[in-house]
């Protein structure tokens, strides 16, 4: 499946977290919807974001380097801000609450009253990409094309987290306030309808509420 290339994204700044894991994806993913992409190494370069992308990866590994990069506060602090907000994969797993099978030491950002299960969906071996309905901000269901790849379940939903996506009879896709996670890939399938939202929704950021 090719990207789609529009210009939905002109004028945006979109911060992609760029310690470890599916940078160069998403970044030209975002880049091919017209916007400029920031990779975010440090706590500096969070100034001035529209909205922001952590990829897929280790999540435990990208959990230890925010913290010896000393950007794990800062990031925090800007996604809970308001700041639109897209975790895939492994940002789901550091958006999350709580992880069910931590790595020994891992953190989590603690944003989404989610938890999470890592590699519910077996090794790399059991990749697969398949089509996954998807929930938008308009309450259709979008069909997309995504990757599992390792890929977590949400196990536990919060009150006020909306569920926005299953797979295999499992949850694979959250939304709270300015924050979207899934447990998938659409930036390895070139499907841009999850990356289109998070651009729209940088036009209404003032409406949501702090997460805090």
């Amino acid at each position: 499946m090719t990207t789609i290339v529009n210009n939905s994204g002109n004028g945006k700044t979109v911060g992609v977290l760029a310690l470890q894991g599916g940078v160069a994806e998403h970044t030209q993913m975002m880049e091919s919807l017209g916007a400029q992409v920031v990779l975010v190494k440090k706590a500096e370069h969070l100034h001035g974001l529209d909205a922001l992308i952590l990829p897929g990866g280790e999540s435990s590994t990208i959990d230890r380097l925010t913290r010896i990069f000393g950007v794990r506060d800062a990031l925090r602090e800007a996604i809970i801000s308001g700041v639109p907000t897209l975790g895939t994969c492994a940002g789901l797993i550091m958006l999350a609450h709580t992880v069910d099978d931590p790595a020994p030491g891992q953190q989590t950002l603690d944003i989404l009253d989610i938890s999470v299960d890592r590699n519910a969906f077996g090794s790399q071996v059991d990749s697969a990409e398949t089509e996954v309905l998807w929930r938008g901000a308009d309450e259709q269901l979008h069909p997309v094309h995504a990757a599992f790849i390792r890929a977590p379940r949400v196990s536990r939903v919060g009150q006020d987290v909306q569920v926005t996506a299953h797979h295999g009879g499992q949850v694979v896709g959250v939304r709270q306030g300015n924050v979207m996670g899934i447990s998938f890939h659409p930036e390895l399938t070139g499907d841009t309808t999850i990356h289109r939202e998070l651009l729209s929704m940088t036009n209404f950021r003032s409406s949501f509420c702090s997460l805090s």
